[in-house]
């Protein structure tokens, strides 16, 4: 056999190393955590919920053993994902195959609110005549299918529709809103306010046009206009043009 040494050849040195395998395992959708109260189930947020539950079926079958004896309260953290009663129902009934477990609370975290998001108030409607002495409050917008006579009120946070005659007050916005309007069939109210600003006296108000008007603010002051010309302050109101 050739003496790689006698003939001058270096004297090799071979390192061996053993291969490592390493397996990789997809992320649990279901997580235990003791608590002094008892146990915290927290559940992902992302993942298919069918295919939580049926992890949370796998994980129950596991570790059956560990789940008997005494009772254990469960609370159940969501994350952001939020579910119907139904579906909550379908998560409780898993639960329920291990006696001992006692199900205290099912809990998502809130929904964020978008700061700029503006919020559309609702439409109340309501029929009658509003008379002297009476005053209607409401949060939101307001339709009045009836007549506000001398002495009766009207307050909203929103817009105040009056299809009938307006001879009392109408305080439209009062939370503020510079862009709250009033309307009505017949324009002659005792008294105009939306937001802060109070309208001008009376008889400026009388009107004997045929049309609909409504009142609004122009750069802080009260004006008034045929409702045709609404969506000169509403940009949303889709107008309707003939052939």
């Amino acid at each position: 056999m050739l003496d790689r040494q006698e003939f001058g050849f270096p004297k090799p040195n071979f390192k061996y190393r053993r291969e490592e395998r390493t397996t990789v395992t997809g992320k649990s959708n279901v997580t235990i955590k003791g608590i002094k109260e008892g146990l915290v189930f927290l559940l992902d947020d992302q993942c298919d919920f069918v295919a939580l539950l049926d992890e949370l079926n796998a994980k129950l079958d596991k570790h059956v053993q560990q789940f008997t004896g005494p009772i254990v309260h469960i609370f159940i953290k969501l994350g952001s994902r939020q579910l119907e009663e139904e579906d909550k129902e379908r998560i409780r009934s898993i639960l329920r195959r291990q006696g001992n477990l006692l199900i205290q609370s099912i809990e998502s975290d809130p929904l964020e609110v978008d700061p700029n998001l503006k919020i559309i108030p609702s439409l109340h409607t309501m029929s009658g005549i509003i008379r002297s002495g009476q005053t209607v409050e409401y949060s939101g917008h307001l339709l009045l299918l009836g007549d506000v006579n001398p002495g009766g009120t009207i307050k909203c946070t929103g817009d105040v529709y009056v299809l009938g005659a307006l001879r009392g007050t109408v305080h439209a916005g009062v939370e503020g809103d510079e862009q709250a309007i009033i309307a009505a069939s017949l324009m002659k109210p005792t008294q105009l306010r939306i937001a802060d600003v109070i309208s001008r006296p009376p008889d400026e108000w009388t009107s004997a046009e045929p049309w609909m008007e409504y009142a609004f603010l122009r750069e802080g002051t009260m004006a008034i206009d045929k409702m045709t010309s609404l969506s000169r302050q509403r940009k949303e109101v889709m107008q309707f043009k003939g052939v």
